[in-house]
């Protein structure tokens, strides 16, 4: 496969589920929505974005110290505004991240470390996140119980493309000494020590519920009334679609996994379609002081390259009136 198709790969996904979703529900679904949102629900997302940005971006403090890549909190919570911002607007869904990774390790003087911090960072709290939802799915009455071995299937269809993508690294370790034991001291360090893991399970654990709030909120803004304890199991299926890096700038996965959902548990595909519009609406609208931590960022790096400004000198001889 082409550099150029793996690219896009990622984002037709997204958009091809995006639109069958669409074509099913239509596109009143989509409009009701967004017209559900108003003043006090946006400012009530912004707070949760905060409080999920902040325990985010404590992760990958936690993950970087780890991996001798520190960072403090202020300029973590900064750049992770920025990357969700990119994330946002961007294809993949990933670029922000890429690039929060990049400008990282050029600054502490490690890139292919800053990227890696990135990615483990990013790893475990989608680990975390499964974890919650299958620990979700098992407790709580869901009303997609009867649609557990298909969720199951889902699972096992991921481990074993964890599996094949361990076994490519295996691969790799004959052709590339020393790759499997980089990995291995990346988790080692970064993920499982005892001064970094209990931190990053509670910042992921942070994060999730920010994120189930915020689902809530766009689900009650769009008029759905169930209960917390049926709702919940499908906020915890819908998110962990919208983990996935196959979507169109966040959309896609999410959206068609609402629809399916809503719909098995009898709330109607059109209402699953409505409340992820409204979540991803929200969602955008939490990243936006992202995109003035880029403005600024911009305007400051025009600054510095500026060249400064020729002084011309003044006849000899001249001077102030007040010299």
């Amino acid at each position: 496969m082409s550099p150029g198709l793996r690219r896009a790969l990622p984002p037709l996904i997204g958009a091809v589920v995006l639109g069958v979703a669409v074509w099913r529900t239509g596109t009143g679904p989509v409009v009701a929505g967004l017209r559900a949102l108003d003043g006090w629900t946006l400012l009530l997302a912004a707070l949760l974005a905060a409080l999920t940005t902040v325990a985010s971006a404590w992760r990958w403090k936690l993950v970087a110290r780890g991996l001798g890549v520190g960072v403090d909190l202020g300029t973590a919570v900064a750049s992770y505004y920025r990357s969700q911002f990119l994330n946002a607007v961007l294809p993949g869904g990933v670029v922000g991240d890429v690039h929060r990774g990049l400008r990282h390790g050029r600054a502490a003087g490690a890139t292919g470390l800053g990227v890696r911090t990135v990615f483990w960072e990013r790893l475990s709290g989608q680990v975390v996140q499964a974890a919650l939802v299958l620990l979700g799915l098992v407790l709580l009455p869901s009303p997609v119980r009867s649609r557990l071995p298909e969720i199951a299937a889902v699972v096992l269809c991921g481990c074993l493309v964890v599996w094949v993508m361990w076994r490519f690294i295996a691969v790799a370790e004959a052709r590339r000494p020393g790759l499997l034991r980089t990995v291995h001291s990346d988790v080692s360090r970064g993920l499982l020590a005892r001064d970094t893991w209990p931190g990053v399970v509670v910042a992921s654990s942070v994060a999730v519920l920010g994120y189930v709030a915020t689902y809530l909120v766009a689900a009650r803004a769009v008029g759905v009334t169930t209960s917390l304890a049926q709702l919940l199991p499908l906020i915890l299926i819908v998110l962990l679609a919208a983990g996935l890096p196959f979507n169109l700038a966040g959309w896609g996965p999410r959206e068609g996994v609402a629809a399916w959902a809503f719909g098995a548990a009898g709330l109607g595909a059109a209402q699953g379609m409505a409340t992820a519009v409204a979540f991803g609406a929200l969602m955008f609208a939490g990243t936006l002081p992202g995109a003035v931590v880029l403005a600024l960022g911009a305007r400051a790096s025009a600054a510095a390259q500026k060249p400064p400004t020729a002084v011309t000198p003044g006849p000899v001889g001249t001077g102030s009136a007040h010299g």
